[in-house]
């Protein structure tokens, strides 16, 4: 293995990075250090979260610094302000010992003029989300025409919250003649063209298989009713007394809703997601990052950029849409070369898009039966004892209180002893795990999980199957069927299966909440017309070719006729009557 040193990492800056804990470079770093090192040399890197890139690019940029030269040498774009701040203050600790090196960090939610003060008493490296960069250029603000270094961090995520244009703006006012390194976790179509139009040959080096999920990563399934997904969830979290997690949800209120649910269950939870002020998101952030909280709920967008470590669990409550987001969501634990588990919460319905991540991952999930109260209970025990093992013990504390703790605690025997100390702290957690049942997994019942759609109409246990006058050519999704759900009711209703069809579709509500979406849905415009929400096992079209449906004809009685019916007509015989009787006239 190389050092930093035989990478061409100057001494300083190896003096910086070896008081941060840096001993060994880490294989991405191996790989780009020595290359942008370089003149013009452009590189495409694929590479998950925690594999050391914010040093792979962030060291070479320094050391390539001429800090008498008080503009901007060097420009590096991230997708949000967490991560915009984060690759900020690290290239500052990298050049803690170059006296004069100066680094901004530019972005949303923050004073636009301070920036630009910074801006204008003299910047050598600029961190900038898109949408802020694009504001201070248009106020004239920053030039990036002195800009050698052009750096994409999570390219694939900034693309994935709309900011091509913004990029392409961006890009346009940087120099042909330049260093530029794009960093993706994915290589997805739109990368690749962003490479091509501004990427000159570059050299494409990948940590792992592309799209890969990090082998430090344990993939763990639980496959439940939709209906059993939080005690799941509680299961898992007093299964892992120390777990330190996110837990992604698929809206901004199923995230509030579970946030909500721990902390009134005694959990050490809050939620992160798009309808919070940026003064509630820093809040949230600091008391996880300073470990004050155990639990982040949040959603995808809320969590883009986030740089956490020491995460030991990723928990998918909900599976993302895009398949490809499971990448970025377990890459936040197991990071440089630690372990970490992401676990996904599903349901039946929900194993066809278990296959399809397993094949973006490259990893099999391990399927695993939900813990039992007793499993629960004998790891929490485990864990009070190993603590009790190790705690430091300050006797010159408290020497004056033991003789009263010794004399207050004299009659019990050791055995007595351990017993009380055990039920005082599990006395609550066993009354739960005894008063409730345990969490069965799902099972199929015979039927193929990845069926068709016209052959896979019995909703799951405790669902009921509606039936909505939408469907493709109305240009409507399952993310429409949820901002419908969302924007006309106050409370949380879960979804099962979604089957969206040419001319309408089909979806799973719990039972209790089933009528009152029909009543809620039912009359309800979509795209300017009326909607017809009813319930699929007795009414509504059963395939995509029968959206007319044939009506009743009246009975003989209905219609007012009381004598018998006449002999039935031979309808040879009437035709030739009529043609007789036209011959006739």
């Amino acid at each position: 293995m190389n050092t930093f040193e035989q990478l061409g990492v100057s001494q300083p800056i190896h003096q910086a990075i070896k008081e941060m804990g840096f001993e060994n470079p880490m294989p991405v770093q191996q790989e780009v250090i020595p290359y942008l090192l370089g003149d013009n040399n452009d590189i495409v890197a694929l590479a998950q979260t925690g594999t050391g890139k914010t040093a792979a690019f962030g060291l070479p940029i320094v050391q390539k610094t001429n800090v008498t030269n008080r503009y901007p040498q060097s420009l590096i774009l991230a997708p949000t302000r967490e991560l915009c701040l984060q690759i900020a203050k690290d290239i500052s600790q990298y050049a803690k010992y170059i006296n004069g090196l100066n680094v901004v960090a530019v972005y949303g939610g923050a004073s636009i003029e301070t920036q630009i003060r910074s801006i204008k008493r003299g910047v050598h490296i600029v961190v900038a989300t898109p949408g802020r960069l694009i504001d201070l250029m248009q106020r004239k603000a920053v030039s990036l025409k002195t800009v050698s270094n052009v750096v994409l961090d999570e390219a694939d995520e900034m693309l994935n919250m709309g900011f091509t244009d913004s990029i392409n703006t961006i890009l346009k006012e940087v120099p042909k003649e330049r260093n530029m390194l794009l960093f993706s976790a994915t290589m997805s179509r739109e990368i690749a063209s962003i490479a091509k139009d501004y990427l000159n040959n570059p050299k494409e080096i990948t940590i792992g298989r592309k799209n890969e999920s990090t082998s430090t990563v344990e993939h763990i399934a639980y496959t439940v009713q939709a209906k059993d997904k939080y005690a799941t969830l509680k299961r898992i979290v007093d299964f892992h007394p120390t777990i330190y997690s996110i837990i992604f949800c698929r809206t901004r209120r199923e995230t509030q809703e579970i946030a909500d649910k721990l902390t009134k269950d005694g959990y050490d939870a809050d939620c992160l997601h798009g309808e919070l002020s940026q003064a509630q998101r820093d809040s949230v952030m600091q008391k996880f990052r300073m470990k004050h909280l155990q639990l982040l709920v949040a959603t995808d967008v809320a969590a883009r950029g986030l740089d956490v470590d020491h995460l030991s669990h990723i928990i998918n409550y909900s599976l993302p849409e895009d398949t490809e987001s499971y990448t970025h969501r377990s890459g936040r634990t197991g990071r440089a070369g630690r372990s970490g588990v992401s676990i996904a919460i599903c349901n039946l319905r929900e194993k066809g898009k278990l296959r399809s991540i397993e094949r973006i991952i490259g990893r099999e999930f391990k399927h695993q039966e939900v813990p039992t109260g007793t499993a629960i209970c004998e790891n929490q025990l485990l864990h009070i004892i190993d603590k009790i093992q190790h705690v430091e013990i300050n006797h010159e504390e408290i020497e004056h209180i033991i003789p009263l703790a010794y004399e207050k605690l004299a009659e019990l025997s050791k055995e007595e002893l351990i017993q009380r100390v055990v039920s005082l702290q599990f006395n609550n957690l066993l009354d739960y795990y005894r008063n409730n049942n345990e969490v069965e997994t799902a099972k199929d019942n015979g039927r193929n999980a990845g069926q068709s759609k016209r052959k896979g109409r019995n909703p799951e246990a405790g669902y009921s199957r509606l039936f909505i006058s939408v469907g493709k050519n109305d240009k409507f999704n399952p993310g429409c069927l949820l901002d419908l759900m969302n924007n006309n009711t106050n409370q949380r209703i879960d979804l099962g299966r979604i089957d969206i069809m040419r001319n309408f579709s089909f979806f799973e509500v719990e039972d209790d909440k089933a009528q009152f979406t029909v009543d809620l849905l039912n009359n309800k415009r979509w795209n300017g017309n009326k909607m017809t929400v009813e319930f699929a096992e007795s009414k509504g079209p059963t395939s995509d070719n029968s959206t007319k449906r044939k009506k009743r004809k009246p009975s003989r009685s209905e219609r007012g006729y009381t004598a018998a019916r006449g002999p039935k007509r031979n309808k040879k015989n009437k035709r030739k009557r009529n043609f007789e009787s036209a011959g006739s006239r």
